[in-house]
């Protein structure tokens, strides 16, 4: 059984920070790719930001300059640190993790945490 613990959402005023924090339990062995998407209400969920084993990322031109994500691997833990936030920014946050075990993909995700930013 594996599960992701979310943390770090909450309300902040435009400007702010908030460090978004993910943390994977159970039987995962062979992390690959970490990353955190975003659902707005009435829109579709989106990618945020993504890292991979090799410590390469990527992110959503929206938030490039302004999110940083990172990974501890000992601690199994995906890190975002969003800064100069928007209210746009406002949605559920889902942590999604990529592992590989005996031959197969597998991918499992968060539960979700609220971030909601004021103007």
């Amino acid at each position: 059984q594996v599960q992701l613990v979310e943390s770090g959402g909450g309300l902040v005023q435009a400007g702010g920070s908030l460090r978004l924090s993910c943390a994977a339990s159970g039987s995962i062995f062979s992390i690959n790719a970490m990353g955190w998407y975003r659902q707005a209400p009435g829109k579709q969920r989106e990618l945020v930001a993504e890292i991979s084993s090799g410590d390469s990322s990527n992110y959503a031109d929206s938030v490039k300059g302004r999110f940083t994500i990172s990974r501890d691997n000992a601690k199994k833990t995906v890190y975002l640190q969003m800064n100069s936030l928007k209210p746009e920014d406002t949605g559920v946050y889902y942590c999604r993790v990529r592992a590989r075990a005996m031959g197969l993909n597998y991918e499992y995700w968060g539960q979700g945490t609220q971030v909601t930013v004021s103007s």
